[in-house]
């Protein structure tokens, strides 16, 4: 693994990689098998009859990278901060450890502002030496950027405490550990509050909450930034795999049934089967009616139905999905309601992607070929169960809506739909709509299906030029994991969210956004930007699921200008070793282990 993805241990100051696999780990074992309680009976005896949850996360303690900015005002003193830097114990001692001491003066105050190095879900951890003369309260600050952590709630930056608190008092006690907070986050700032307060101060450590989940899937080839770019969307995706598959660690951490569709995919490439996608399938499920549309969006029911087709043929799992039956069955009754005689879509609750939201004439074109997909898979899973007479119902109205065509109105989103739902040449939709201007008007979200869209055109290197722009422009802004929204536009003399913004440059977090997402409202952590770790494994590695749990999956290569591949494909039955290497006659040599029950189709690079 990259060591991006390294993370500090509870007990060593030592950098440790993010888990991997032993040689009898198979994707989708029992330790993730779907639990379908919402409560579970203790083997604990003193607590026999009490129900309890279960969670799958666990707590690594992170120590900070460094002290970023520091302040003492009003005759405050600071001394032997860099003690905080340093592993230590968790745990307040008796004698042999050395303290951070502050001390503010009348009307002063001690500040500063840490960064731990990458974002994180979780929250902090004080610890203190010996027992102050008054009781001490901290203010706690998180920040996605250095610039949030240092910022007031005040209404006019965005900056908010919904979903999670940001911004809060922590009272803390003497020769003892303090421990809160719940939210995403890379920097906090800390100043402590009270005239003449004096505070001995052992650690300040991260409480990093997360699934200790080995990555079973991987990629690298010769092309850094491309590695980087899949590794970070892994990582996104890890960190919103929570108790459920949220959007995102700071907000709305929420299960959105459009939004997971991307995560879900990343899910599949990465992770195998994990019960946190059928836990939060299901929630949407148990909250929404087929009747009513999922999360009040229509387009959000339509992918709820695809992403269980996507699910149940990477898992084969035919219980999960017979599961499903009634209330599939019962949507797709629902959506036959907003087609007319003519076969156009007439739905309500219109919505693709926030970037799209004001081009109506592009969602108009973007739903009826999304309602053209949702047939198509409806189709797909009422053969599955045998239902032959709705099957065929659901492909004649596919059919029938891939007749009528919109105009795109120049949306990248419509274009890219169409052409995956079949209703237009993916050539003519990347020639005309997609490629034009290049990253310009992508979006995180729907920027994968551009990138599949153009995957179909054949436009490999092009597609990855784009990724490594748009994607990799985060990157260079200092991100650890990749965003809710982004725009090119942004980049212009913008400052990186791991410095304070130097006088002359744009604070990027502050400064942009729209819709839900202004200032620092913003999130820097959005499962749904995941999408090239996906692509990369499915098109550069070549890899596509033919039948329902990967029983036989084609390998495929496009390296573009790439001169090698190579990487992991995680099956309900093992991993897929795969290698690609570009021969000195400039074909593609590849070497693919498969394990045992699952058929390799090699097919010719096209």
């Amino acid at each position: 693994m990259n060591n991006f993805f390294k993370i500090l241990c509870l007990s060593s100051a030592a950098l440790l990689a993010v888990p991997g696999t032993s040689q009898n780990c198979v994707p989708g074992a029992d330790s993730q098998k779907h639990c379908t309680k919402k409560c579970c009976e203790t083997s604990i005896p003193a607590l026999k009859g009490i129900s309890m949850q279960t969670d799958r996360r666990v707590i690594s303690y992170i120590l900070p990278k460094r002290i970023m900015w520091k302040q003492s005002t009003g005759g405050s003193t600071m001394e032997n901060e860099g003690i905080l830097l340093k592993n230590n114990y968790g745990q307040t001692a008796l004698g042999g450890i050395s303290f951070c001491h502050l001390k503010n003066g009348k009307g002063g105050m001690n500040s500063m502002l840490f960064d731990f190095g990458a974002e994180l879900q979780g929250g902090i951890q004080v610890v203190t030496g010996g027992a102050p003369a008054n009781k001490v309260k901290l203010r706690v600050r998180f920040g996605e950027s250095a610039s949030e952590a240092m910022c007031e709630i005040d209404g006019k930056n965005g900056a908010t405490n919904d979903h999670a608190l940001r911004d809060f008092t922590l009272e803390i006690p003497g020769m003892g550990v303090a421990e809160c907070g719940n939210s995403g986050f890379r920097f906090v700032r800390i100043d402590v509050l009270g005239d003449e307060t004096d505070l001995q101060l052992q650690e300040v450590r991260a409480a990093f909450r997360y699934r200790d989940i080995p990555y079973f899937g991987s990629f690298e080839c010769d092309n850094e930034r491309l590695n980087k770019i899949w590794t970070t969307g892994a990582y996104t995706v890890h960190l919103n795999m929570q108790q459920y598959l949220w959007d995102g660690i700071k907000r709305d951490r929420l299960v959105w049934t459009g939004d997971i569709n991307p995560e879900v995919l990343t899910i599949a490439t990465v992770f195998g089967a994990n019960d946190v996608v059928n836990k939060s399938l299901d929630l949407s499920k148990e909250n929404f009616k087929p009747t009513q549309w999922m999360c009040t969006i229509s387009s959000y029911s339509i992918w709820w139905m695809i992403t269980h087709y996507q699910w149940y043929m990477y898992t084969g799992n035919r219980k999960y999905l017979d599961e499903q039956k009634d209330y599939v069955t019962e949507l797709l009754g629902e959506l036959m309601k907003y087609v007319d005689d003519k076969g156009y879509e007439k739905l309500n609750a219109r919505f693709l992607d926030w970037p799209s939201s004001e081009n109506p004439k592009g969602i108009d074109a973007g739903l009826q070929a999304l309602m053209a997909i949702a047939f198509d898979s409806g189709a797909k899973l009422e053969t599955i169960w045998g239902n032959t007479e709705l099957a065929k119902k659901c492909s004649d109205i596919s059919a029938k809506m891939k007749k009528c065509r919109r105009d795109f109105n120049g949306s990248k989103q419509a274009a890219s739909l169409n052409a995956i739902a079949g209703m237009i040449s993916p050539e003519k939709a990347a020639k005309k709509t997609i490629l034009p201007g290049g990253a310009k008007d992508f979006s995180t979200f729907y920027g994968y299906y551009m990138l599949e869209a153009l995957a179909l055109a054949g436009c490999y290197t092009e597609a990855m030029d784009i990724m490594s722009q748009y994607w990799g422009a985060m990157l260079d802004l200092g991100a650890t994991t990749f965003w809710e929204d982004f725009n090119l536009d942004w980049t212009k003399n913008a400052a990186r969210i791991d410095e304070l913004v130097p006088e002359g440059k744009v604070d990027i977090h502050s400064s942009y956004g729209n819709y839900c997402y202004k200032g620092f409202r913003h999130s820097l952590c959005h499962g749904w930007a995941s999408g090239p770790t996906t692509w990369l494994s499915a098109h550069v590695l070549g890899v596509k699921v033919l039948e329902p749990g990967c029983k036989k999956v084609a390998i495929e290569p496009h390296l573009g200008n790439l001169k090698w591949a190579k990487g992991t494909f995680p099956t309900p039955y093992g991993v897929i070793k795969i290698s690609h290497k570009v021969g000195a006659d400039g074909k593609v040599i590849s070497d693919v282990q498969a394990p045992q029950g699952v058929e390799i189709v090699k097919t010719e690079t096209k």
